[in-house]
């Protein structure tokens, strides 16, 4: 079973990307300093506007998710786990997390890179308020 799901955002100045156990993107248009897990502002939706088959698909313990974040001709991929515990009802939104908590605005848990170990260059050109595109494709055995 696979599904894939596409949020476009954007940078903002105050992109930090320094979070040592997450990074987010979220609805919301603005950002203060103390947001310094925030890569991405203004998404096209949050955890509650994913579709229905990628919900499905995520919510299992032995789901896989890769998400592909693309911004200012640079890329970086993420691998997380999915987890019967998501929720995924967050209306603005997502998070990525190193460690197995979950709430609605959890979207992968152990993930292999959070926002202080996300490419250097991507922050830049997202500090720079380029737009990103982030490819989520959640797959699991069946």
């Amino acid at each position: 079973m696979e599904a894939q799901e596409i949020i476009r955002c954007r940078g903002h100045s105050l992109v930090l990307g320094n979070h040592p156990t997450t990074f987010e993107v979220t609805c919301g248009e603005h950002l203060s300093e103390n947001g310094n897990c925030i890569i991405g502002i203004a998404a096209d939706k949050g955890c509650a506007g994913l579709s229905g088959e990628f919900r499905n698909i995520l919510a299992h313990d032995d789901a896989v998710l890769v998400t592909r974040l693309f911004a200012g001709g640079i890329g970086s991929e993420v691998r997380s786990r999915g987890s019967v515990h998501l929720t995924l009802d967050h209306p603005t939104d997502i998070v990525w997390r190193r460690s197995t908590f979950t709430c609605g605005r959890t979207i992968g848990i152990c993930s292999d890179r959070v926002a202080a170990t996300l490419p250097r260059e991507l922050i830049a050109a997202l500090r720079n308020g380029e737009e990103m595109t982030v490819t989520l494709t959640v797959t699991r055995p069946g």
